[in-house]
């Protein structure tokens, strides 16, 4: 299963008083685990950036003019998102900012699959404090190299802070160990079907089968259910 990490950064706060993106980044997950794929962007815009937002991201209209404007990073963007889920903190704002800046130039919105992390915390954790530095100390999730945000920084954090919503790093180690069994080049001989004695359990093992599944505290399965 692919999905992408994504961030943005922009001017200000409102894209419909004219704000825009200045920064894009992506990170590949497979099966929840990054792949180390990355993709990240910096847009040149006319509009001013806010005092307020340069201490946030520290980028300066100075430095976005050497770079070229959403319109002509949109294919590298796309062929790196495709139709996958899109994982997203607080995805109203960035999916708004996105689809605006298609929409000024003629391109039509997003419609891929978002999974918003800030609803899954609230659900997941019971708590409105949601932002990510938060979330990053509440998993002991290393927050040092974040002395300003950064779309691709934040995308890697965020990768992070999502499997340990989605159970951690259990989830992670149990895929990984999957794939490995099942994408080994070792050739297995065909299972003959005949052979095999087919045993049913008995109703006193399905029961204790049952009370043992019922005792067992904080099992992945029930971490999984968004």
């Amino acid at each position: 299963m692919r999905e992408i990490v994504l961030d943005t950064e922009t001017t200000g706060l409102n894209y419909m008083e004219g704000d825009r993106i200045i920064e894009v980044g992506c990170v590949e997950l497979i099966n929840y685990v990054p792949t180390g794929k990355n993709l990240q962007f910096y847009c040149s815009t006319d509009r001013k950036i806010e005092e307020g937002a340069v201490r946030i991201h520290g980028l300066t209209n100075e430095f976005l003019n050497k770079h070229p404007h959403f319109k002509r990073h949109l294919k590298n963007f796309f062929d790196f998102i495709r139709n996958d889920t899109l994982v997203i903190h607080n995805a109203e704002f960035d999916m708004g900012f996105l689809n605006n800046e298609l929409k000024l130039i003629g391109a039509k919105p997003i419609t891929n699959r978002i999974i918003d992390t800030m609803l899954l915390a609230r659900k997941k954790l019971n708590t409105r404090i949601t932002n990510l530095n938060y979330l990053c100390r509440r998993f002991s999730i290393d927050l040092s190299s974040r002395k300003l945000h950064g779309a691709l920084l934040d995308c890697h954090l965020l990768a992070m802070v999502y499997l340990e919503l989605l159970g951690g790093k259990q989830t992670s180690l149990n895929l990984s160990e999957f794939n490995k069994k099942n994408t080994s080049p070792i050739n297995r001989p065909a299972a003959n079907n005949n052979n095999i004695n087919k045993v049913k359990p008995t109703k006193e093992e399905i029961q204790s089968h049952k009370e043992l599944v019922k005792g067992i505290k904080n099992a992945l399965w029930h971490k999984l259910d968004y």
